[in-house]
């Protein structure tokens, strides 16, 4: 009887095969003229929140007008400026498709690398992708609650959901562990922007400006993350879920703080730096 089994070579040869086949298919879809127009414009929409958070936070620093310094801050300021609401729609559109191009990064691999070499690799490419794709459609789903006029202070929820998780012992487990995870994810950031890891992400030879911006943008960002995480472990631990307040608690938290003014205003301006280099992501991103 002849031997059936396949040769682990072929078996490879397989697997690359499938690998390539849902690859080009993920590649074909973001390669959509239509569809990558508007997954870039969501890099322009993602940058222009940024750049209002981080003036949102230089403002507080400064003792300006009141404001909550996170996403929802900055798209009721985006609102309420002319034009605004229709940029909120576009953002909306935007988000959903750039939620859509990760998701099928997720499902089908990506196009940017297909030259992966590892089944290792892979996986975390694909858990990263999926995990985009989570935050695209929150985005989507914030910027579609502003557009409509009934959006809510992303703070105000944090608070809430944290009062409600402490309620239980496994909801003060489930808010330790989500700590956790968002203070990695923070850290992520921070080594993606010392390493300039980053530049994986970009097509073609960038500018020294680029590279400075995506740097510095980074580990701004991956640092105020990680205080997010850290002030929600504060305020499980001290029994205040108000401490639990989102990215606003962390920029009026580092506003406390000897030298608050001065910390305060460098990190608005790393949020700023990765804003800029969102700009840059709309024009170079590996589609």
């Amino acid at each position: 009887m002849p031997d059936t089994t396949p040769s682990p070579a072929s078996a490879t040869n397989s697997s690359r095969a499938s690998y390539d086949n849902s690859s080009s298919t993920a590649g074909r879809l973001a390669q959509n003229s239509l569809f990558e127009w508007f997954a870039r414009g969501g890099f322009v929409v993602s940058g222009i929140v940024h750049l209002i958070i981080g003036y949102i936070a230089i403002r507080l620093a400064l003792g300006g007008a009141a404001g909550t310094a996170d996403q929802s801050g900055a798209m009721t300021e985006l609102a309420a400026k002319p034009g605004g609401i229709a940029a909120l729609w576009v953002g909306v559109v935007a988000f959903v498709i750039m939620g859509l191009w990760r998701l099928a990064e997720a499902a089908l691999g990506s196009s940017s690398r297909p030259g992966a070499d590892s089944k290792k690799s892979e996986i975390i490419d694909r858990v990263k992708a999926f995990a985009l794709a989570v935050v695209y459609f929150s985005f989507a789903f914030s910027a579609f609650g502003f557009a409509r006029g009934s959006g809510k202070s992303s703070s105000g929820q944090s608070a809430g959901t944290t009062a409600r998780l402490m309620h239980t012992t496994a909801g003060t487990i489930a808010l330790i562990a989500g700590a956790l995870v968002i203070i990695a994810v923070g850290g992520y950031h921070v080594y993606k922007g010392i390493s300039r890891n980053f530049l994986d992400d970009l097509e073609g030879t960038t500018s020294p400006l680029v590279r400075r911006l995506g740097m510095v943008g980074y580990i701004a960002k991956g640092l105020a993350i990680a205080a997010i995480g850290l002030l929600v472990i504060l305020a499980v631990n001290q029994s205040e879920p108000d401490k639990a307040s989102g990215l606003d608690g962390a920029f009026k938290t580092v506003g406390a703080q000897p030298y608050g003014v001065a910390l305060l205003i460098a990190a608005g301006a790393g949020i700023i730096a990765y804003g800029l280099y969102s700009f840059a992501m709309a024009r170079y991103a590996k589609m």
